[in-house]
């Protein structure tokens, strides 16, 4: 599995386990989203006139993707990780796989959508930029994780 399709299944993974803390993971999102949005503004060089479009079509994308992520994948892994697979049938196994796949490709479609509206408001350049921005952006995210995490 290539690099950029495990970042966004770790990510989840973490956001699992900061949403599962309560109240104080809530507050770890928000600060997260704080360096998210900094970070990007520092790589896009948004102008004030960009920035106060793109900002909005911007967070309703991520709070979506967050919610089909959050919601959806959080189902599957509950589901792959209760013992159930090893008793689940081929066709259960089918029923399984075309819901995870229907749920890639919501998230697909809505980042397709996404850049759709964008192409309105920051030139292609910088779309692609902020591909190359998030991607960053997860892998510092992910390597300050490893990093507190304690040796074994």
């Amino acid at each position: 599995m290539k690099l950029k399709n495990i970042l966004p299944l770790l990510l989840i993974l973490v956001s699992f386990s900061f949403y599962a803390q309560g109240g104080r993971m809530r507050e770890k999102k928000e600060q997260v989203k704080t360096l998210k949005i900094a970070f990007l503004t520092n790589e896009l060089s948004l102008s004030a006139d960009e920035a106060e479009k793109f900002w909005p079509v911007y967070n309703a994308f991520d709070d979506k993707q967050f919610e089909l992520r959050h919601q959806k994948m959080r189902a599957y892994m509950n589901r792959m990780n209760d013992g159930s697979l090893d008793k689940m049938s081929e066709k259960e196994a089918a029923a399984f796989l075309a819901q995870i796949e229907n749920t890639e490709d919501e998230i697909y479609q809505l980042r397709k959508k996404f850049i759709s509206n964008l192409k309105g408001i920051i030139s292609p350049v910088k779309i692609i930029k902020l591909k190359k921005a998030e991607e960053d952006f997860n892998r510092k995210l992910l390597k300050q994780y490893r990093d507190k995490q304690p040796r074994r």
